[in-house]
């Protein structure tokens, strides 16, 4: 079959990207991504000597003349709504920031998608519950190795809880319990091409019928801190601080962070249901280039060229049908030499210079295992806005490209159409190693015009967390109805997204409209602080905090893209290697038995400090109420034998008894020399499993 053959019909292995959710160098959400990608910013930070020694850099290295103070930064990686996802205070502080902004992230690219987070979508002919899989992958981090490493961490909440909540393998087990998906969930490492190697796998399970839809995608940050890195001759990082790809100036990478969610479904069933689909994806493939390259880190051609050639191939397209290649592109001279023979070998069937090409990492860097979901959500808004988006920092293309069939894109220009044919594009991920992914990304289908429904007022429901959170949401979405960047909505449709595809939060309001002007008018006012007079009785009912039976709106409703959740966490810090906070002096313990009171004082203390209490108070509740379990009772129990010298069952801490006489009870103990013998025996187990 041609290309011209299968393109519009080849379908039933099409996978439709339906929700997506990003934060970038300079970018907090995808429209000042967009923004940013359009215009050709470069978003990469020069930083002051001042703020990298505030930041804990060493002032010897900054010294180093080959010290280079630059990069990717991800501003407000240390802020988390902990709340919204269960996590205590103390757990906050440990849980790495990659798995605090990656459940964020993925929370946003539900919403994106026309979904409830804790509402996991389903497939209209799916034969047994719905599945939605998560297939995520991450990058070490500082936090991760100063958490390993810190033995006062792991005696205050455990060994074990410490790598749970630091270890990248539990990126995706996290997001899974936390949103409550019980589809496949793994958590994906292929060095630099982790997030698009999800994405292969995600696709894959759903072809498969593993799960109904997927979240994919990957996390990067190394740090949180303003850093910068030693450039040596002949590495991979870049003299100046700046990436240049295809550039005959080219001499390096800068490290970038970020962290990019896809939500998928087959193309079918996303249709069916009315989701609002993005772009499609045709086909991917995934290779090693095994022993054929000059060594383990450096990439190999066969390698690069199979796997463009295969996902093609998967798509049931030619190769030569790409308008556009978003490739991986590092601005180091042998790692896109090699790529660009490798691609031009794979689309050799195009006429010279007449596919684009360009890189994602000359704007926000290099952002390790999730550079290929920045580059894939990069040509997924350029297909949304037929727009080629230039690669920035470039002024003399490497001569490899003269006789071939590739192009780099040096400024912003129309994505022409074709007929016949929609808008195509191939994105590659290379990872050290030799793992090479490719994916072929297509324009999203025109849908069709809904039946018209007649126009009459409409409640419009939001929630937040906060009152100002609830502002701010409201004027992103009055903002959204009035933009001219993005397509007109009908109101039905935000209404039922707004009505079905949030969980409602404490803090509630509504405004009621009859059409997108009035609803953008009334929704600014709320922004504002001006109270609208106008009421309605389900509205009314939304307010007092219930669950609410929304009428059916008739016709051909479906779910569409709205501003997501406006996340403002408090911080809750970085686990840093570099100058930690030096806590205050404790007083040292007297050699004698402490008073009762010292030492009631003291057992309220620890009792307060593993269930994350906020002071006396919170004693009347019991331990369970107070947010307890089994892993904390067992390392209270190890803190008051190794910091009181008492001996207490785990027993007491199942007891409907208030932690204020618990409390009273441990000091008995104390007291009277009662001990628990199989104590010992329980922390030896729990810390060898660990």
């Amino acid at each position: 079959m041609t290309t011209d053959e299968a393109a519009p019909h080849d379908l039933e292995s099409a996978v439709a990207v339906v929700g997506m959710s990003g934060r970038f160098p300079g970018a907090p959400d995808l429209d000042a991504y967009w923004a940013n990608l359009r215009d050709g910013v470069c978003s990469l930070s020069a930083f002051t000597e001042k703020e990298l020694l505030a930041d804990g850099a060493d002032a010897a290295e900054l010294r180093n003349p080959a010290y280079v103070a630059a990069q990717g930064r991800l501003a407000d990686a240390d802020r988390f709504e902990a709340d919204l996802f269960g996590f205590s205070r103390t757990e906050a502080a440990a849980l790495d920031p990659q798995h605090r902004v990656l459940l964020e992230t993925a929370w946003s690219a539900l919403e994106d998608a026309g979904y409830a987070p804790l509402t996991a979508p389903s497939a209209a002919a799916a034969a047994g519950p719905p599945r939605t899989g998560v297939y995520v992958g991450g990058s070490p981090t500082e936090h991760a190795l100063a958490a390993g490493t810190d033995p006062a961490l792991a005696a205050s909440i455990g060994a074990l809880q410490v790598r749970i909540l630091t270890d990248r393998e539990f990126l995706a087990p996290w997001i899974s319990y936390r949103l409550g998906l019980d589809g496949p969930s793994m958590t994906v490492q292929t060095a630099c091409s982790t997030s698009l190697t999800a994405v292969h796998l995600a696709v894959q399970a759903l072809l498969l019928g593993e799960c109904d839809a997927a979240l994919a995608g990957g996390v990067a940050i190394g740090s949180v801190r303003r850093q910068g890195y030693v450039h040596y001759q002949g590495g991979i990082f870049s003299p100046d601080g700046r990436c240049r790809p295809f550039d005959e100036k080219a001499a390096g990478t800068v490290p970038g962070s970020g962290v990019g969610v896809l939500v998928l479904r087959r193309l079918e069933d996303a249709l069916a249901d009315g989701d609002p689909v993005r772009a499609v994806i045709r086909g991917t493939a995934v290779t090693n280039d095994g022993s054929g390259k000059v060594g383990f880190t450096a990439p190999g051609v066969a390698g690069q060229t199979a796997a463009i050639t295969e996902a093609w191939a998967a798509a049931g397209l030619e190769p030569s049908a790409a308008q556009y290649v978003e490739a991986h592109g590092t601005g180091t001279e042998l790692g896109d030499r090699i790529e660009l023979e490798a691609a031009g070998a794979a689309f050799a069937g195009g006429a010279d210079g007449r596919i684009g090409i360009g890189s994602v990492k000359s704007n926000i860097g290099h952002a390790d295992a999730a550079a290929g979901a920045a580059s894939l959500i990069k040509t997924i808004l350029m297909l949304e806005h037929a727009t080629l988006a230039p690669t920035v920092d470039v002024t003399s293309p490497v001569a490899g490209l003269r006789e071939s069939p590739l192009r780099l894109v040096t400024e912003a220009q129309t994505w022409p159409s074709r007929a016949g044919l929609p808008r195509l594009a191939g994105v590659t991920s290379v990872g050290i190693g030799g793992t090479n992914v490719h994916v072929v990304v297509q324009e999203a289908p025109e849908r069709g015009a809904p039946a018209p429904i007649a126009a009459h007022p409409l409640v419009l429901p939001l929630s937040a967390r906060t009152a100002s959170r609830l502002s701010a949401l409201a004027g992103r979405l009055a903002a959204r109805l009035r933009s001219t960047d993005a397509p007109s909505v009908p109101l039905a449709d935000v209404a039922h997204t707004l009505r079905t595809g949030r969980v409602g939060m404490p803090v509630r309001a509504y405004v009621v409209a009859a059409d997108a002007r009035e609803a953008a008018d009334r929704l600014t006012a709320l922004a504002e602080g001006r109270r609208d007079t106008t009421t309605d009785p389900l509205g009314e009912a939304w307010l007092r905090g219930g669950e609410v039976s929304w009428p059916d709106l008739g016709g051909d409703v479906r779910r569409v893209s709205l501003p997501t959740y406006p996340f403002a966490g408090e911080s809750h810090g970085s686990l840093t290697l570099r100058g930690p906070a030096t806590p205050e002096p404790q007083a040292p313990h007297e050699p004698h038995e402490p008073a009762r009171s010292g030492l009631e004082a003291r057992v309220a203390e620890l009792v307060t400090e593993a269930l994350d209490l906020t002071g006396a108070a919170d004693l009347t509740q019991t331990y369970f109420e107070a947010g307890g379990d089994s892993l904390t009772a067992v390392h209270l129990a190890g803190r008051l034998r190794d910091e009181l010298g008492v001996d207490v069952p785990i027993q007491l801490f199942l007891e409907p008894v208030t932690l204020k006489d618990m409390t009273h009870r441990i000091v008995d103990m104390k007291e009277n020399g009662h001990a628990d013998g199989a104590l010992d025996a329980l922390l030896a187990e729990f810390e060898a499993e660990s």
